[in-house]
């Protein structure tokens, strides 16, 4: 939804994942996005050259950008922030705690001074916390957040694969400004809000925290099955590829023990005769299932589970991603003008037809200095 927020200008002081994940998402829907860096740009500039000479993390959460390089702890480059700040309509920032506070752009001092701000401060564990002073990356809090003590398999714990603290964190501020724009629309007044990595990582681990709260305590590393639900995960098929089965309910428990392990009666039997007898008896279980999988090949097991109507996938590499069927792609540019196909937005609009677009290019380090200095010399 490019346009939605056509008009809208964003000042960003960002580093990292988390804060350009939002930002890129605010410049997708139409907003002007002005990036403040340091001398040496956004470390995370630097962080691999695999996209067209930039970083892979860094096109994907900084296309369509306009990079400004300011000093903002000099005086003269504290005063080009704050006439850029007096016509913006958002702020955000994820830099280290207290930073901006000390240089006096604080989130509350600047709602102050301009009262149709509105502030996203991103933190690794919140400001009201003994914890507010520490710094936070995305597998620090993966760790802290017992994220990793339940992910990996039954003898081996292991990270999440992709930075999921960050994306997500990233996506409740995006959540929480358009919110915020909501309520300014109605009271003509902008408003501050936080989000932090571990109550973002936090909330994804309620239903663990519940169990382990109010159950028999967390579930086990089960590798690649569901720890609650059985049967619900891979099974190796005489092509040795892995495919997950899913049942969700006893209809399809019923339709399975039919349709592809023949053996109807197995729904009475007491040992899976409910979910949670699956579960406590889910290596029984499996051997009854690998009897039928481990003499099919991935395609006929494939054909049998859609006969009954069963949910199931096949458990893909990387490079069969990039060649998947259901994989959409749109274009980015490097900052080098290399040409990088990137996933289509997973938002888009129904029952409009719209051309394939191409993401303005990200940004060279301070490629829009004099511009932005011109711009808002007054």
């Amino acid at each position: 939804m490019k346009d939605a927020l056509k008009g809208i200008l964003v000042v960003t002081i960002e580093q990292a994942v988390a804060a350009p994940v939002c930002t890129r998402r605010l410049a997708e829907a139409g907003a002007r996005v002005i990036k403040i860096e340091r001398e040496g740009g956004d470390f995370a500039r630097q962080y691999d050259c695999v996209a067209g000479g930039d970083s892979s993390y860094f096109l994907w959460t900084n296309l369509g950008k306009e990079s400004v390089i300011v000093d903002f702890k000099n005086p003269e480059g504290a005063e080009l922030l704050n006439r850029i700040l007096s016509r913006a309509d958002i702020f955000v920032q994820n830099l280290g705690p207290g930073a901006l506070q000390r240089a006096g752009f604080g989130s509350y001092d600047l709602r102050k001074k301009f009262p149709k701000l509105i502030t996203c401060d991103i933190t690794g564990y919140g400001t009201d916390t003994d914890y507010g002073k520490i710094k936070a990356y995305d597998l620090l809090i993966q760790a802290e957040g017992g994220l990793i003590s339940i992910n990996g398999g039954e003898t081996e714990m292991g990270r999440v694969g992709v930075s999921i603290c960050d994306i997500n964190a990233g996506m409740n501020a995006y959540a929480g400004i358009l919110e915020a724009l909501l309520s300014r629309a109605n009271n003509g007044l902008g408003s501050g809000i936080e989000i932090s990595l571990f109550s973002t990582i936090a909330e994804l681990m309620t239903v663990p925290l519940l169990h382990n709260d109010y159950g028999a305590g967390p579930p086990k590393r089960t590798g690649i099955s569901h720890p609650s639900i059985a049967p619900y995960g891979a099974y190796f098929t005489s092509d040795k590829k892995l495919v997950i089965i899913a049942i969700q309910n006893e209809r399809e428990w019923g339709r399975f023990c039919k349709k592809v392990l023949g053996q109807p009666k197995l729904t009475d039997h007491n040992n899976f005769s409910t979910n949670d007898n699956r579960v406590e008896n889910r290596d029984q279980l499996d051997k009854l299932i690998n009897q039928v999988t481990v003499v099919s090949s991935r395609d006929d097991l494939s054909r049998l589970l859609k006969n009954a109507d069963i949910a199931h996938g096949f458990v893909n590499t990387v490079d069969e991603l990039s060649c998947h069927p259901a994989l959409k792609r749109r274009i980015g540019i490097s900052s080098l003008n290399q040409t990088i196909h990137l996933p289509e937005k997973p938002v888009c609009k129904l029952d409009v037809e719209e051309e394939r677009e191409t993401i303005p290019r990200v940004p060279t380090l301070g490629e829009h200095t004099e511009k932005i200095k011109a711009e808002f010399s007054e």
